[in-house]
């Protein structure tokens, strides 16, 4: 099984029309979804067949227990924690499928008090360093992912952000990661470059690293600066590039999970995130 840490939350995605204008109207279609980066990997790998596992908090509120039910609904099982208001994400989508955040994140950072036989089915652990934002969700992240790596499970670890980056500390980031020794950071470009290393340069500690470049080449990134590039294949049409991220990651881990080598567990990662830009939000239908 593959369980997901982090957020659950309402993703409001807004294909905006036009640019927005200030102090008036702007046309945009508005489609609301399931959100939260940890919830989309444990969906999406449930709706492509790995069985999966949710570990949040949402609140006790109507939108929590639907958003629980809906991610119950897609296949992955949960470990949700009900309590506050649960949160929301304004996805602003613009005409060249680029994203931009408008983030609260709610109850979804207040997770704490998990148990560690949440871990006892668990192949591999998924950690977003959205998870290491705030307290006590990051505390209980932490713990969870070391006790994930003391009893042997693989952790593999979502950089998720250039802003996360930024207030987390890059230095104190590579530290954390260097500590735990995931089997897998993922990246993508900008969060490579903004956690200090260089194009090719692994992140110290990964097992492997995998740098996303949009429709460029994915790089694999041994821990000795051994690099592997992938090609990407077109996608005909990109709709929103929302949950492509996520997408990759459930589709690689599900792979790595099966004993596939990183070069077949990047191929199908990006069969699994081409499948999710055809579509509003992190879905695959």
């Amino acid at each position: 099984m593959l369980a997901a840490i982090g957020d659950l939350v309402e993703d409001v995605v807004v294909h905006l029309q036009a640019d927005p204008r200030k102090g008036t109207d702007t046309p945009a279609t508005i489609v609301r979804r399931r959100g939260g980066s940890a919830a989309n990997v444990a969906a999406l790998a449930a709706a492509s067949g790995t069985p999966s596992r949710f570990i949040g908090q949402v609140g006790d509120d109507p939108l929590g227990h639907r958003l629980a039910d809906d991610l119950r609904a897609n296949g992955a099982d949960t470990a949700i924690t009900f309590f506050g208001t649960t949160g929301s994400i304004v996805v602003l989508v613009d005409a060249r499928g680029e994203r931009t955040f408008l983030t609260d994140r709610g109850a979804t950072a207040h997770l704490a008090g998990v148990e560690a036989s949440v871990l006892d089915d668990v192949e591999v652990l998924h950690v977003p360093a959205y998870c290491l934002a705030q307290d006590p969700l990051a505390r209980t992240a932490s713990r969870l992912a070391g006790d994930a790596v003391a009893a042997g499970i693989p952790v593999s670890v979502d950089l998720s952000s250039v802003a996360v980056i930024a207030d987390f500390g890059a230095a104190e980031l590579r530290s954390f990661v260097e500590t735990l020794a995931p089997a897998v950071v993922f990246a993508n470009h900008e969060e490579h470059r903004a956690l200090g290393l260089s194009e090719r340069e692994p992140v110290v500690g990964a097992g492997v690293t995998i740098v996303k470049s949009g429709a460029k080449p994915t790089l694999i990134i041994g821990p000795k600066g051994d690099v592997l590039s992938v090609p990407v294949r077109p996608v005909p049409e990109v709709r929103d590039t929302t949950g492509a991220g996520d997408a990759f990651a459930a589709g690689y881990l599900s792979a790595f999970m099966s004993g596939s080598s990183p070069r077949v567990a990047v191929d199908d990662a990006h069969r699994l995130a081409a499948r999710v830009l055809g579509f509003a939000g992190a879905a695959l239908s």
